[in-house]
């Protein structure tokens, strides 16, 4: 029980930092198994420093001090750059005290002598910093390492304060678990026996550990298998690839970056689908289906006139929108559409609004027809019964030009007084305006003008010249 609160002050040293190989991840580190004492490595003699260390590195059988339990404890901590820092206790038995004494009885043929200094019980209290070369040599099983540090050791009743170095490896069978492998020299700087005795005072040694090591203190709050610290997503499980980020579609865009979360697409659309490959994503695609101009949503335009085949009553013909892409009608077939053509049942010219012009040669027809028109002297009848059949033929051709405005004038030779031929003239000129309404014409086309005996075009001397004066006149208005 003497050593029994060295033992604590030991175990309370063990639960507070670290030390063997581990990484930000899993920070901590805690780690057991077995030790074994090797006090040769301290003793005089040899050839030369080299000699009297290591020459004699696996006598096991002989030099070594095993305590067959778990007789080491440690904790570490990475503190960055590939360092740990940690603190460990050992506890062992020395029954093999190893000093150099050629001249003594049982000394071997190098002058060692092994003794039992009554198998005083050893307890070391270690602090030490591990640099590991694991990242440097890219490897993920195998973790070499270096360290140094101090301690205080306890042989029986003599205590002491040592420097350490030491050189380790372990083996990681997963990442949080793996075997570690180390040796320590133990440098003190007193005197390795008690004066004019055999029993250790403050020997240098060497102490060897096998055990396993388990690292812990990784937070991984998504459950993904990537810490926190590495985990650019770390309240969603993702995926390694892509520093833990989730890629719901599968789609090889991570979420965060994929305008279509939940639906495969390209890369070229942010995550989007594109079925018909036009380019334009299915969500803002209205014809997901089938391939399309950008300009129409994503929809074809067979005929190029701008409206989309879908909406397009004559999606083969190319045609206004106003029209729902269809062409405008065109009745009569001159190039203005219907919508403009103030005749649409006759072939006309757009600069006349779709209508036909008068011709000099139609006028010249109207005007002799127009002219052989009689009436009963002093009346306003017509005098014989084939004065209707050539306002037929007048009618006849001025029909085709619906819009061409016309005047009828009335005329009267000399007989008579001014006053009534004037009136004469008027209800002549309105019974051929009317008569031709009534065939057809617009009444809007045509209006009546008497000029009595104001414009003869021949004598009213003779009988033929009065004749001539008796007139009727279409004139087309300009």
């Amino acid at each position: 029980m003497k050593h029994f609160n060295k033992i604590v002050v030991a175990s309370l040293m063990m639960l507070s930092l670290s030390s063997q190989a581990q990484d930000s991840n899993n920070p901590w580190a805690i780690y057991f198994g077995a030790n074994a004492i090797d006090t040769k490595t301290g003793a005089d003699g040899g050839h030369e420093w080299l000699d009297r260390h290591f020459s004699q590195p696996f006598a096991v059988k002989d030099n070594w001090d095993i305590l067959p339990s778990i007789s080491y404890l440690g904790v570490s901590k990475y503190i960055g750059d590939n360092f740990t820092f940690g603190v460990s206790g050992t506890i062992n038995k020395i029954s093999k005290f190893v000093n150099f004494n050629p001249t003594a009885a049982g000394a071997d043929s190098r002058g060692y002598l092994v003794t039992n200094p009554g198998d005083l019980t050893y307890i070391g209290i270690d602090a030490t910093v591990r640099y590991s070369f694991q990242s440097l040599i890219k490897s993920k099983v195998i973790d070499p390492s270096l360290s140094v540090g101090g301690g205080y050791s306890f042989f029986g009743d003599a205590s002491f304060g040592t420097i350490n170095t030491g050189a380790g490896v372990t083996f990681w069978f997963t990442e949080n678990m793996g075997l570690a492998l180390a040796t320590t020299y133990k440098k003190s700087f007193g005197e390795r026996v008690i004066a004019g005795t055999a029993t250790p005072d403050a020997p240098s040694f060497s102490q060897h550990t096998a055990g396993l090591i388990f690292k812990f203190g990784g937070t991984d709050t998504d459950k993904d298998g990537i810490y926190d610290k590495d985990d650019a997503c770390p309240q969603v499980a993702g995926l390694k690839q892509f520093n833990g980020c989730p890629d719901t579609d599968g789609d090889g865009i991570v979420d965060g970056s994929d305008a279509c979360p939940e639906v495969a697409g390209l890369a070229a659309l942010n995550g989007c689908p594109d079925a018909d490959g036009d380019g334009i994503t299915d969500a803002n695609d209205a014809c997901p289906q089938v391939a399309g101009l950008a300009t129409l949503k994503g929809c074809p335009d067979a005929d190029k006139d701008g409206v989309a085949d879908k909406d397009d009553k004559c999606p083969s013909v190319a045609g206004p929108k106003e029209n729902a892409g269809c062409p405008w009608a065109d009745s009569d077939k001159d190039g203005v559409a219907d919508k403009d053509d103030e005749c649409p049942e006759v072939a006309g010219l757009a600069s006349n609004k779709g209508c036909p012009e008068v011709t000099a040669t139609v006028l010249e027809t109207v005007s002799v027809e127009a002219k052989s028109i009689y009436f009963e002297t002093g009346k306003s009848t017509f005098r014989s019964v084939d004065v209707p059949v050539k306002i037929e033929s007048i009618s006849a051709l001025l029909i085709q030009y619906p819009t061409a405005k016309f005047s009828i004038e009335g005329h009267t030779d000399s007989d008579g007084s001014d006053e009534f031929n004037q009136k004469l003239s008027q209800e002549r000129a309105d019974l051929v305006r009317n008569t031709l309404i009534e065939r057809g014409m617009k009444a809007a086309n045509l209006t009546a003008v008497g000029y009595g005996e104001s414009k003869p075009v021949a004598t009213n001397k003779t009988a033929a010249g009065k004749a001539k004066n008796r007139r009727t006149e279409v004139v087309l208005q300009k």
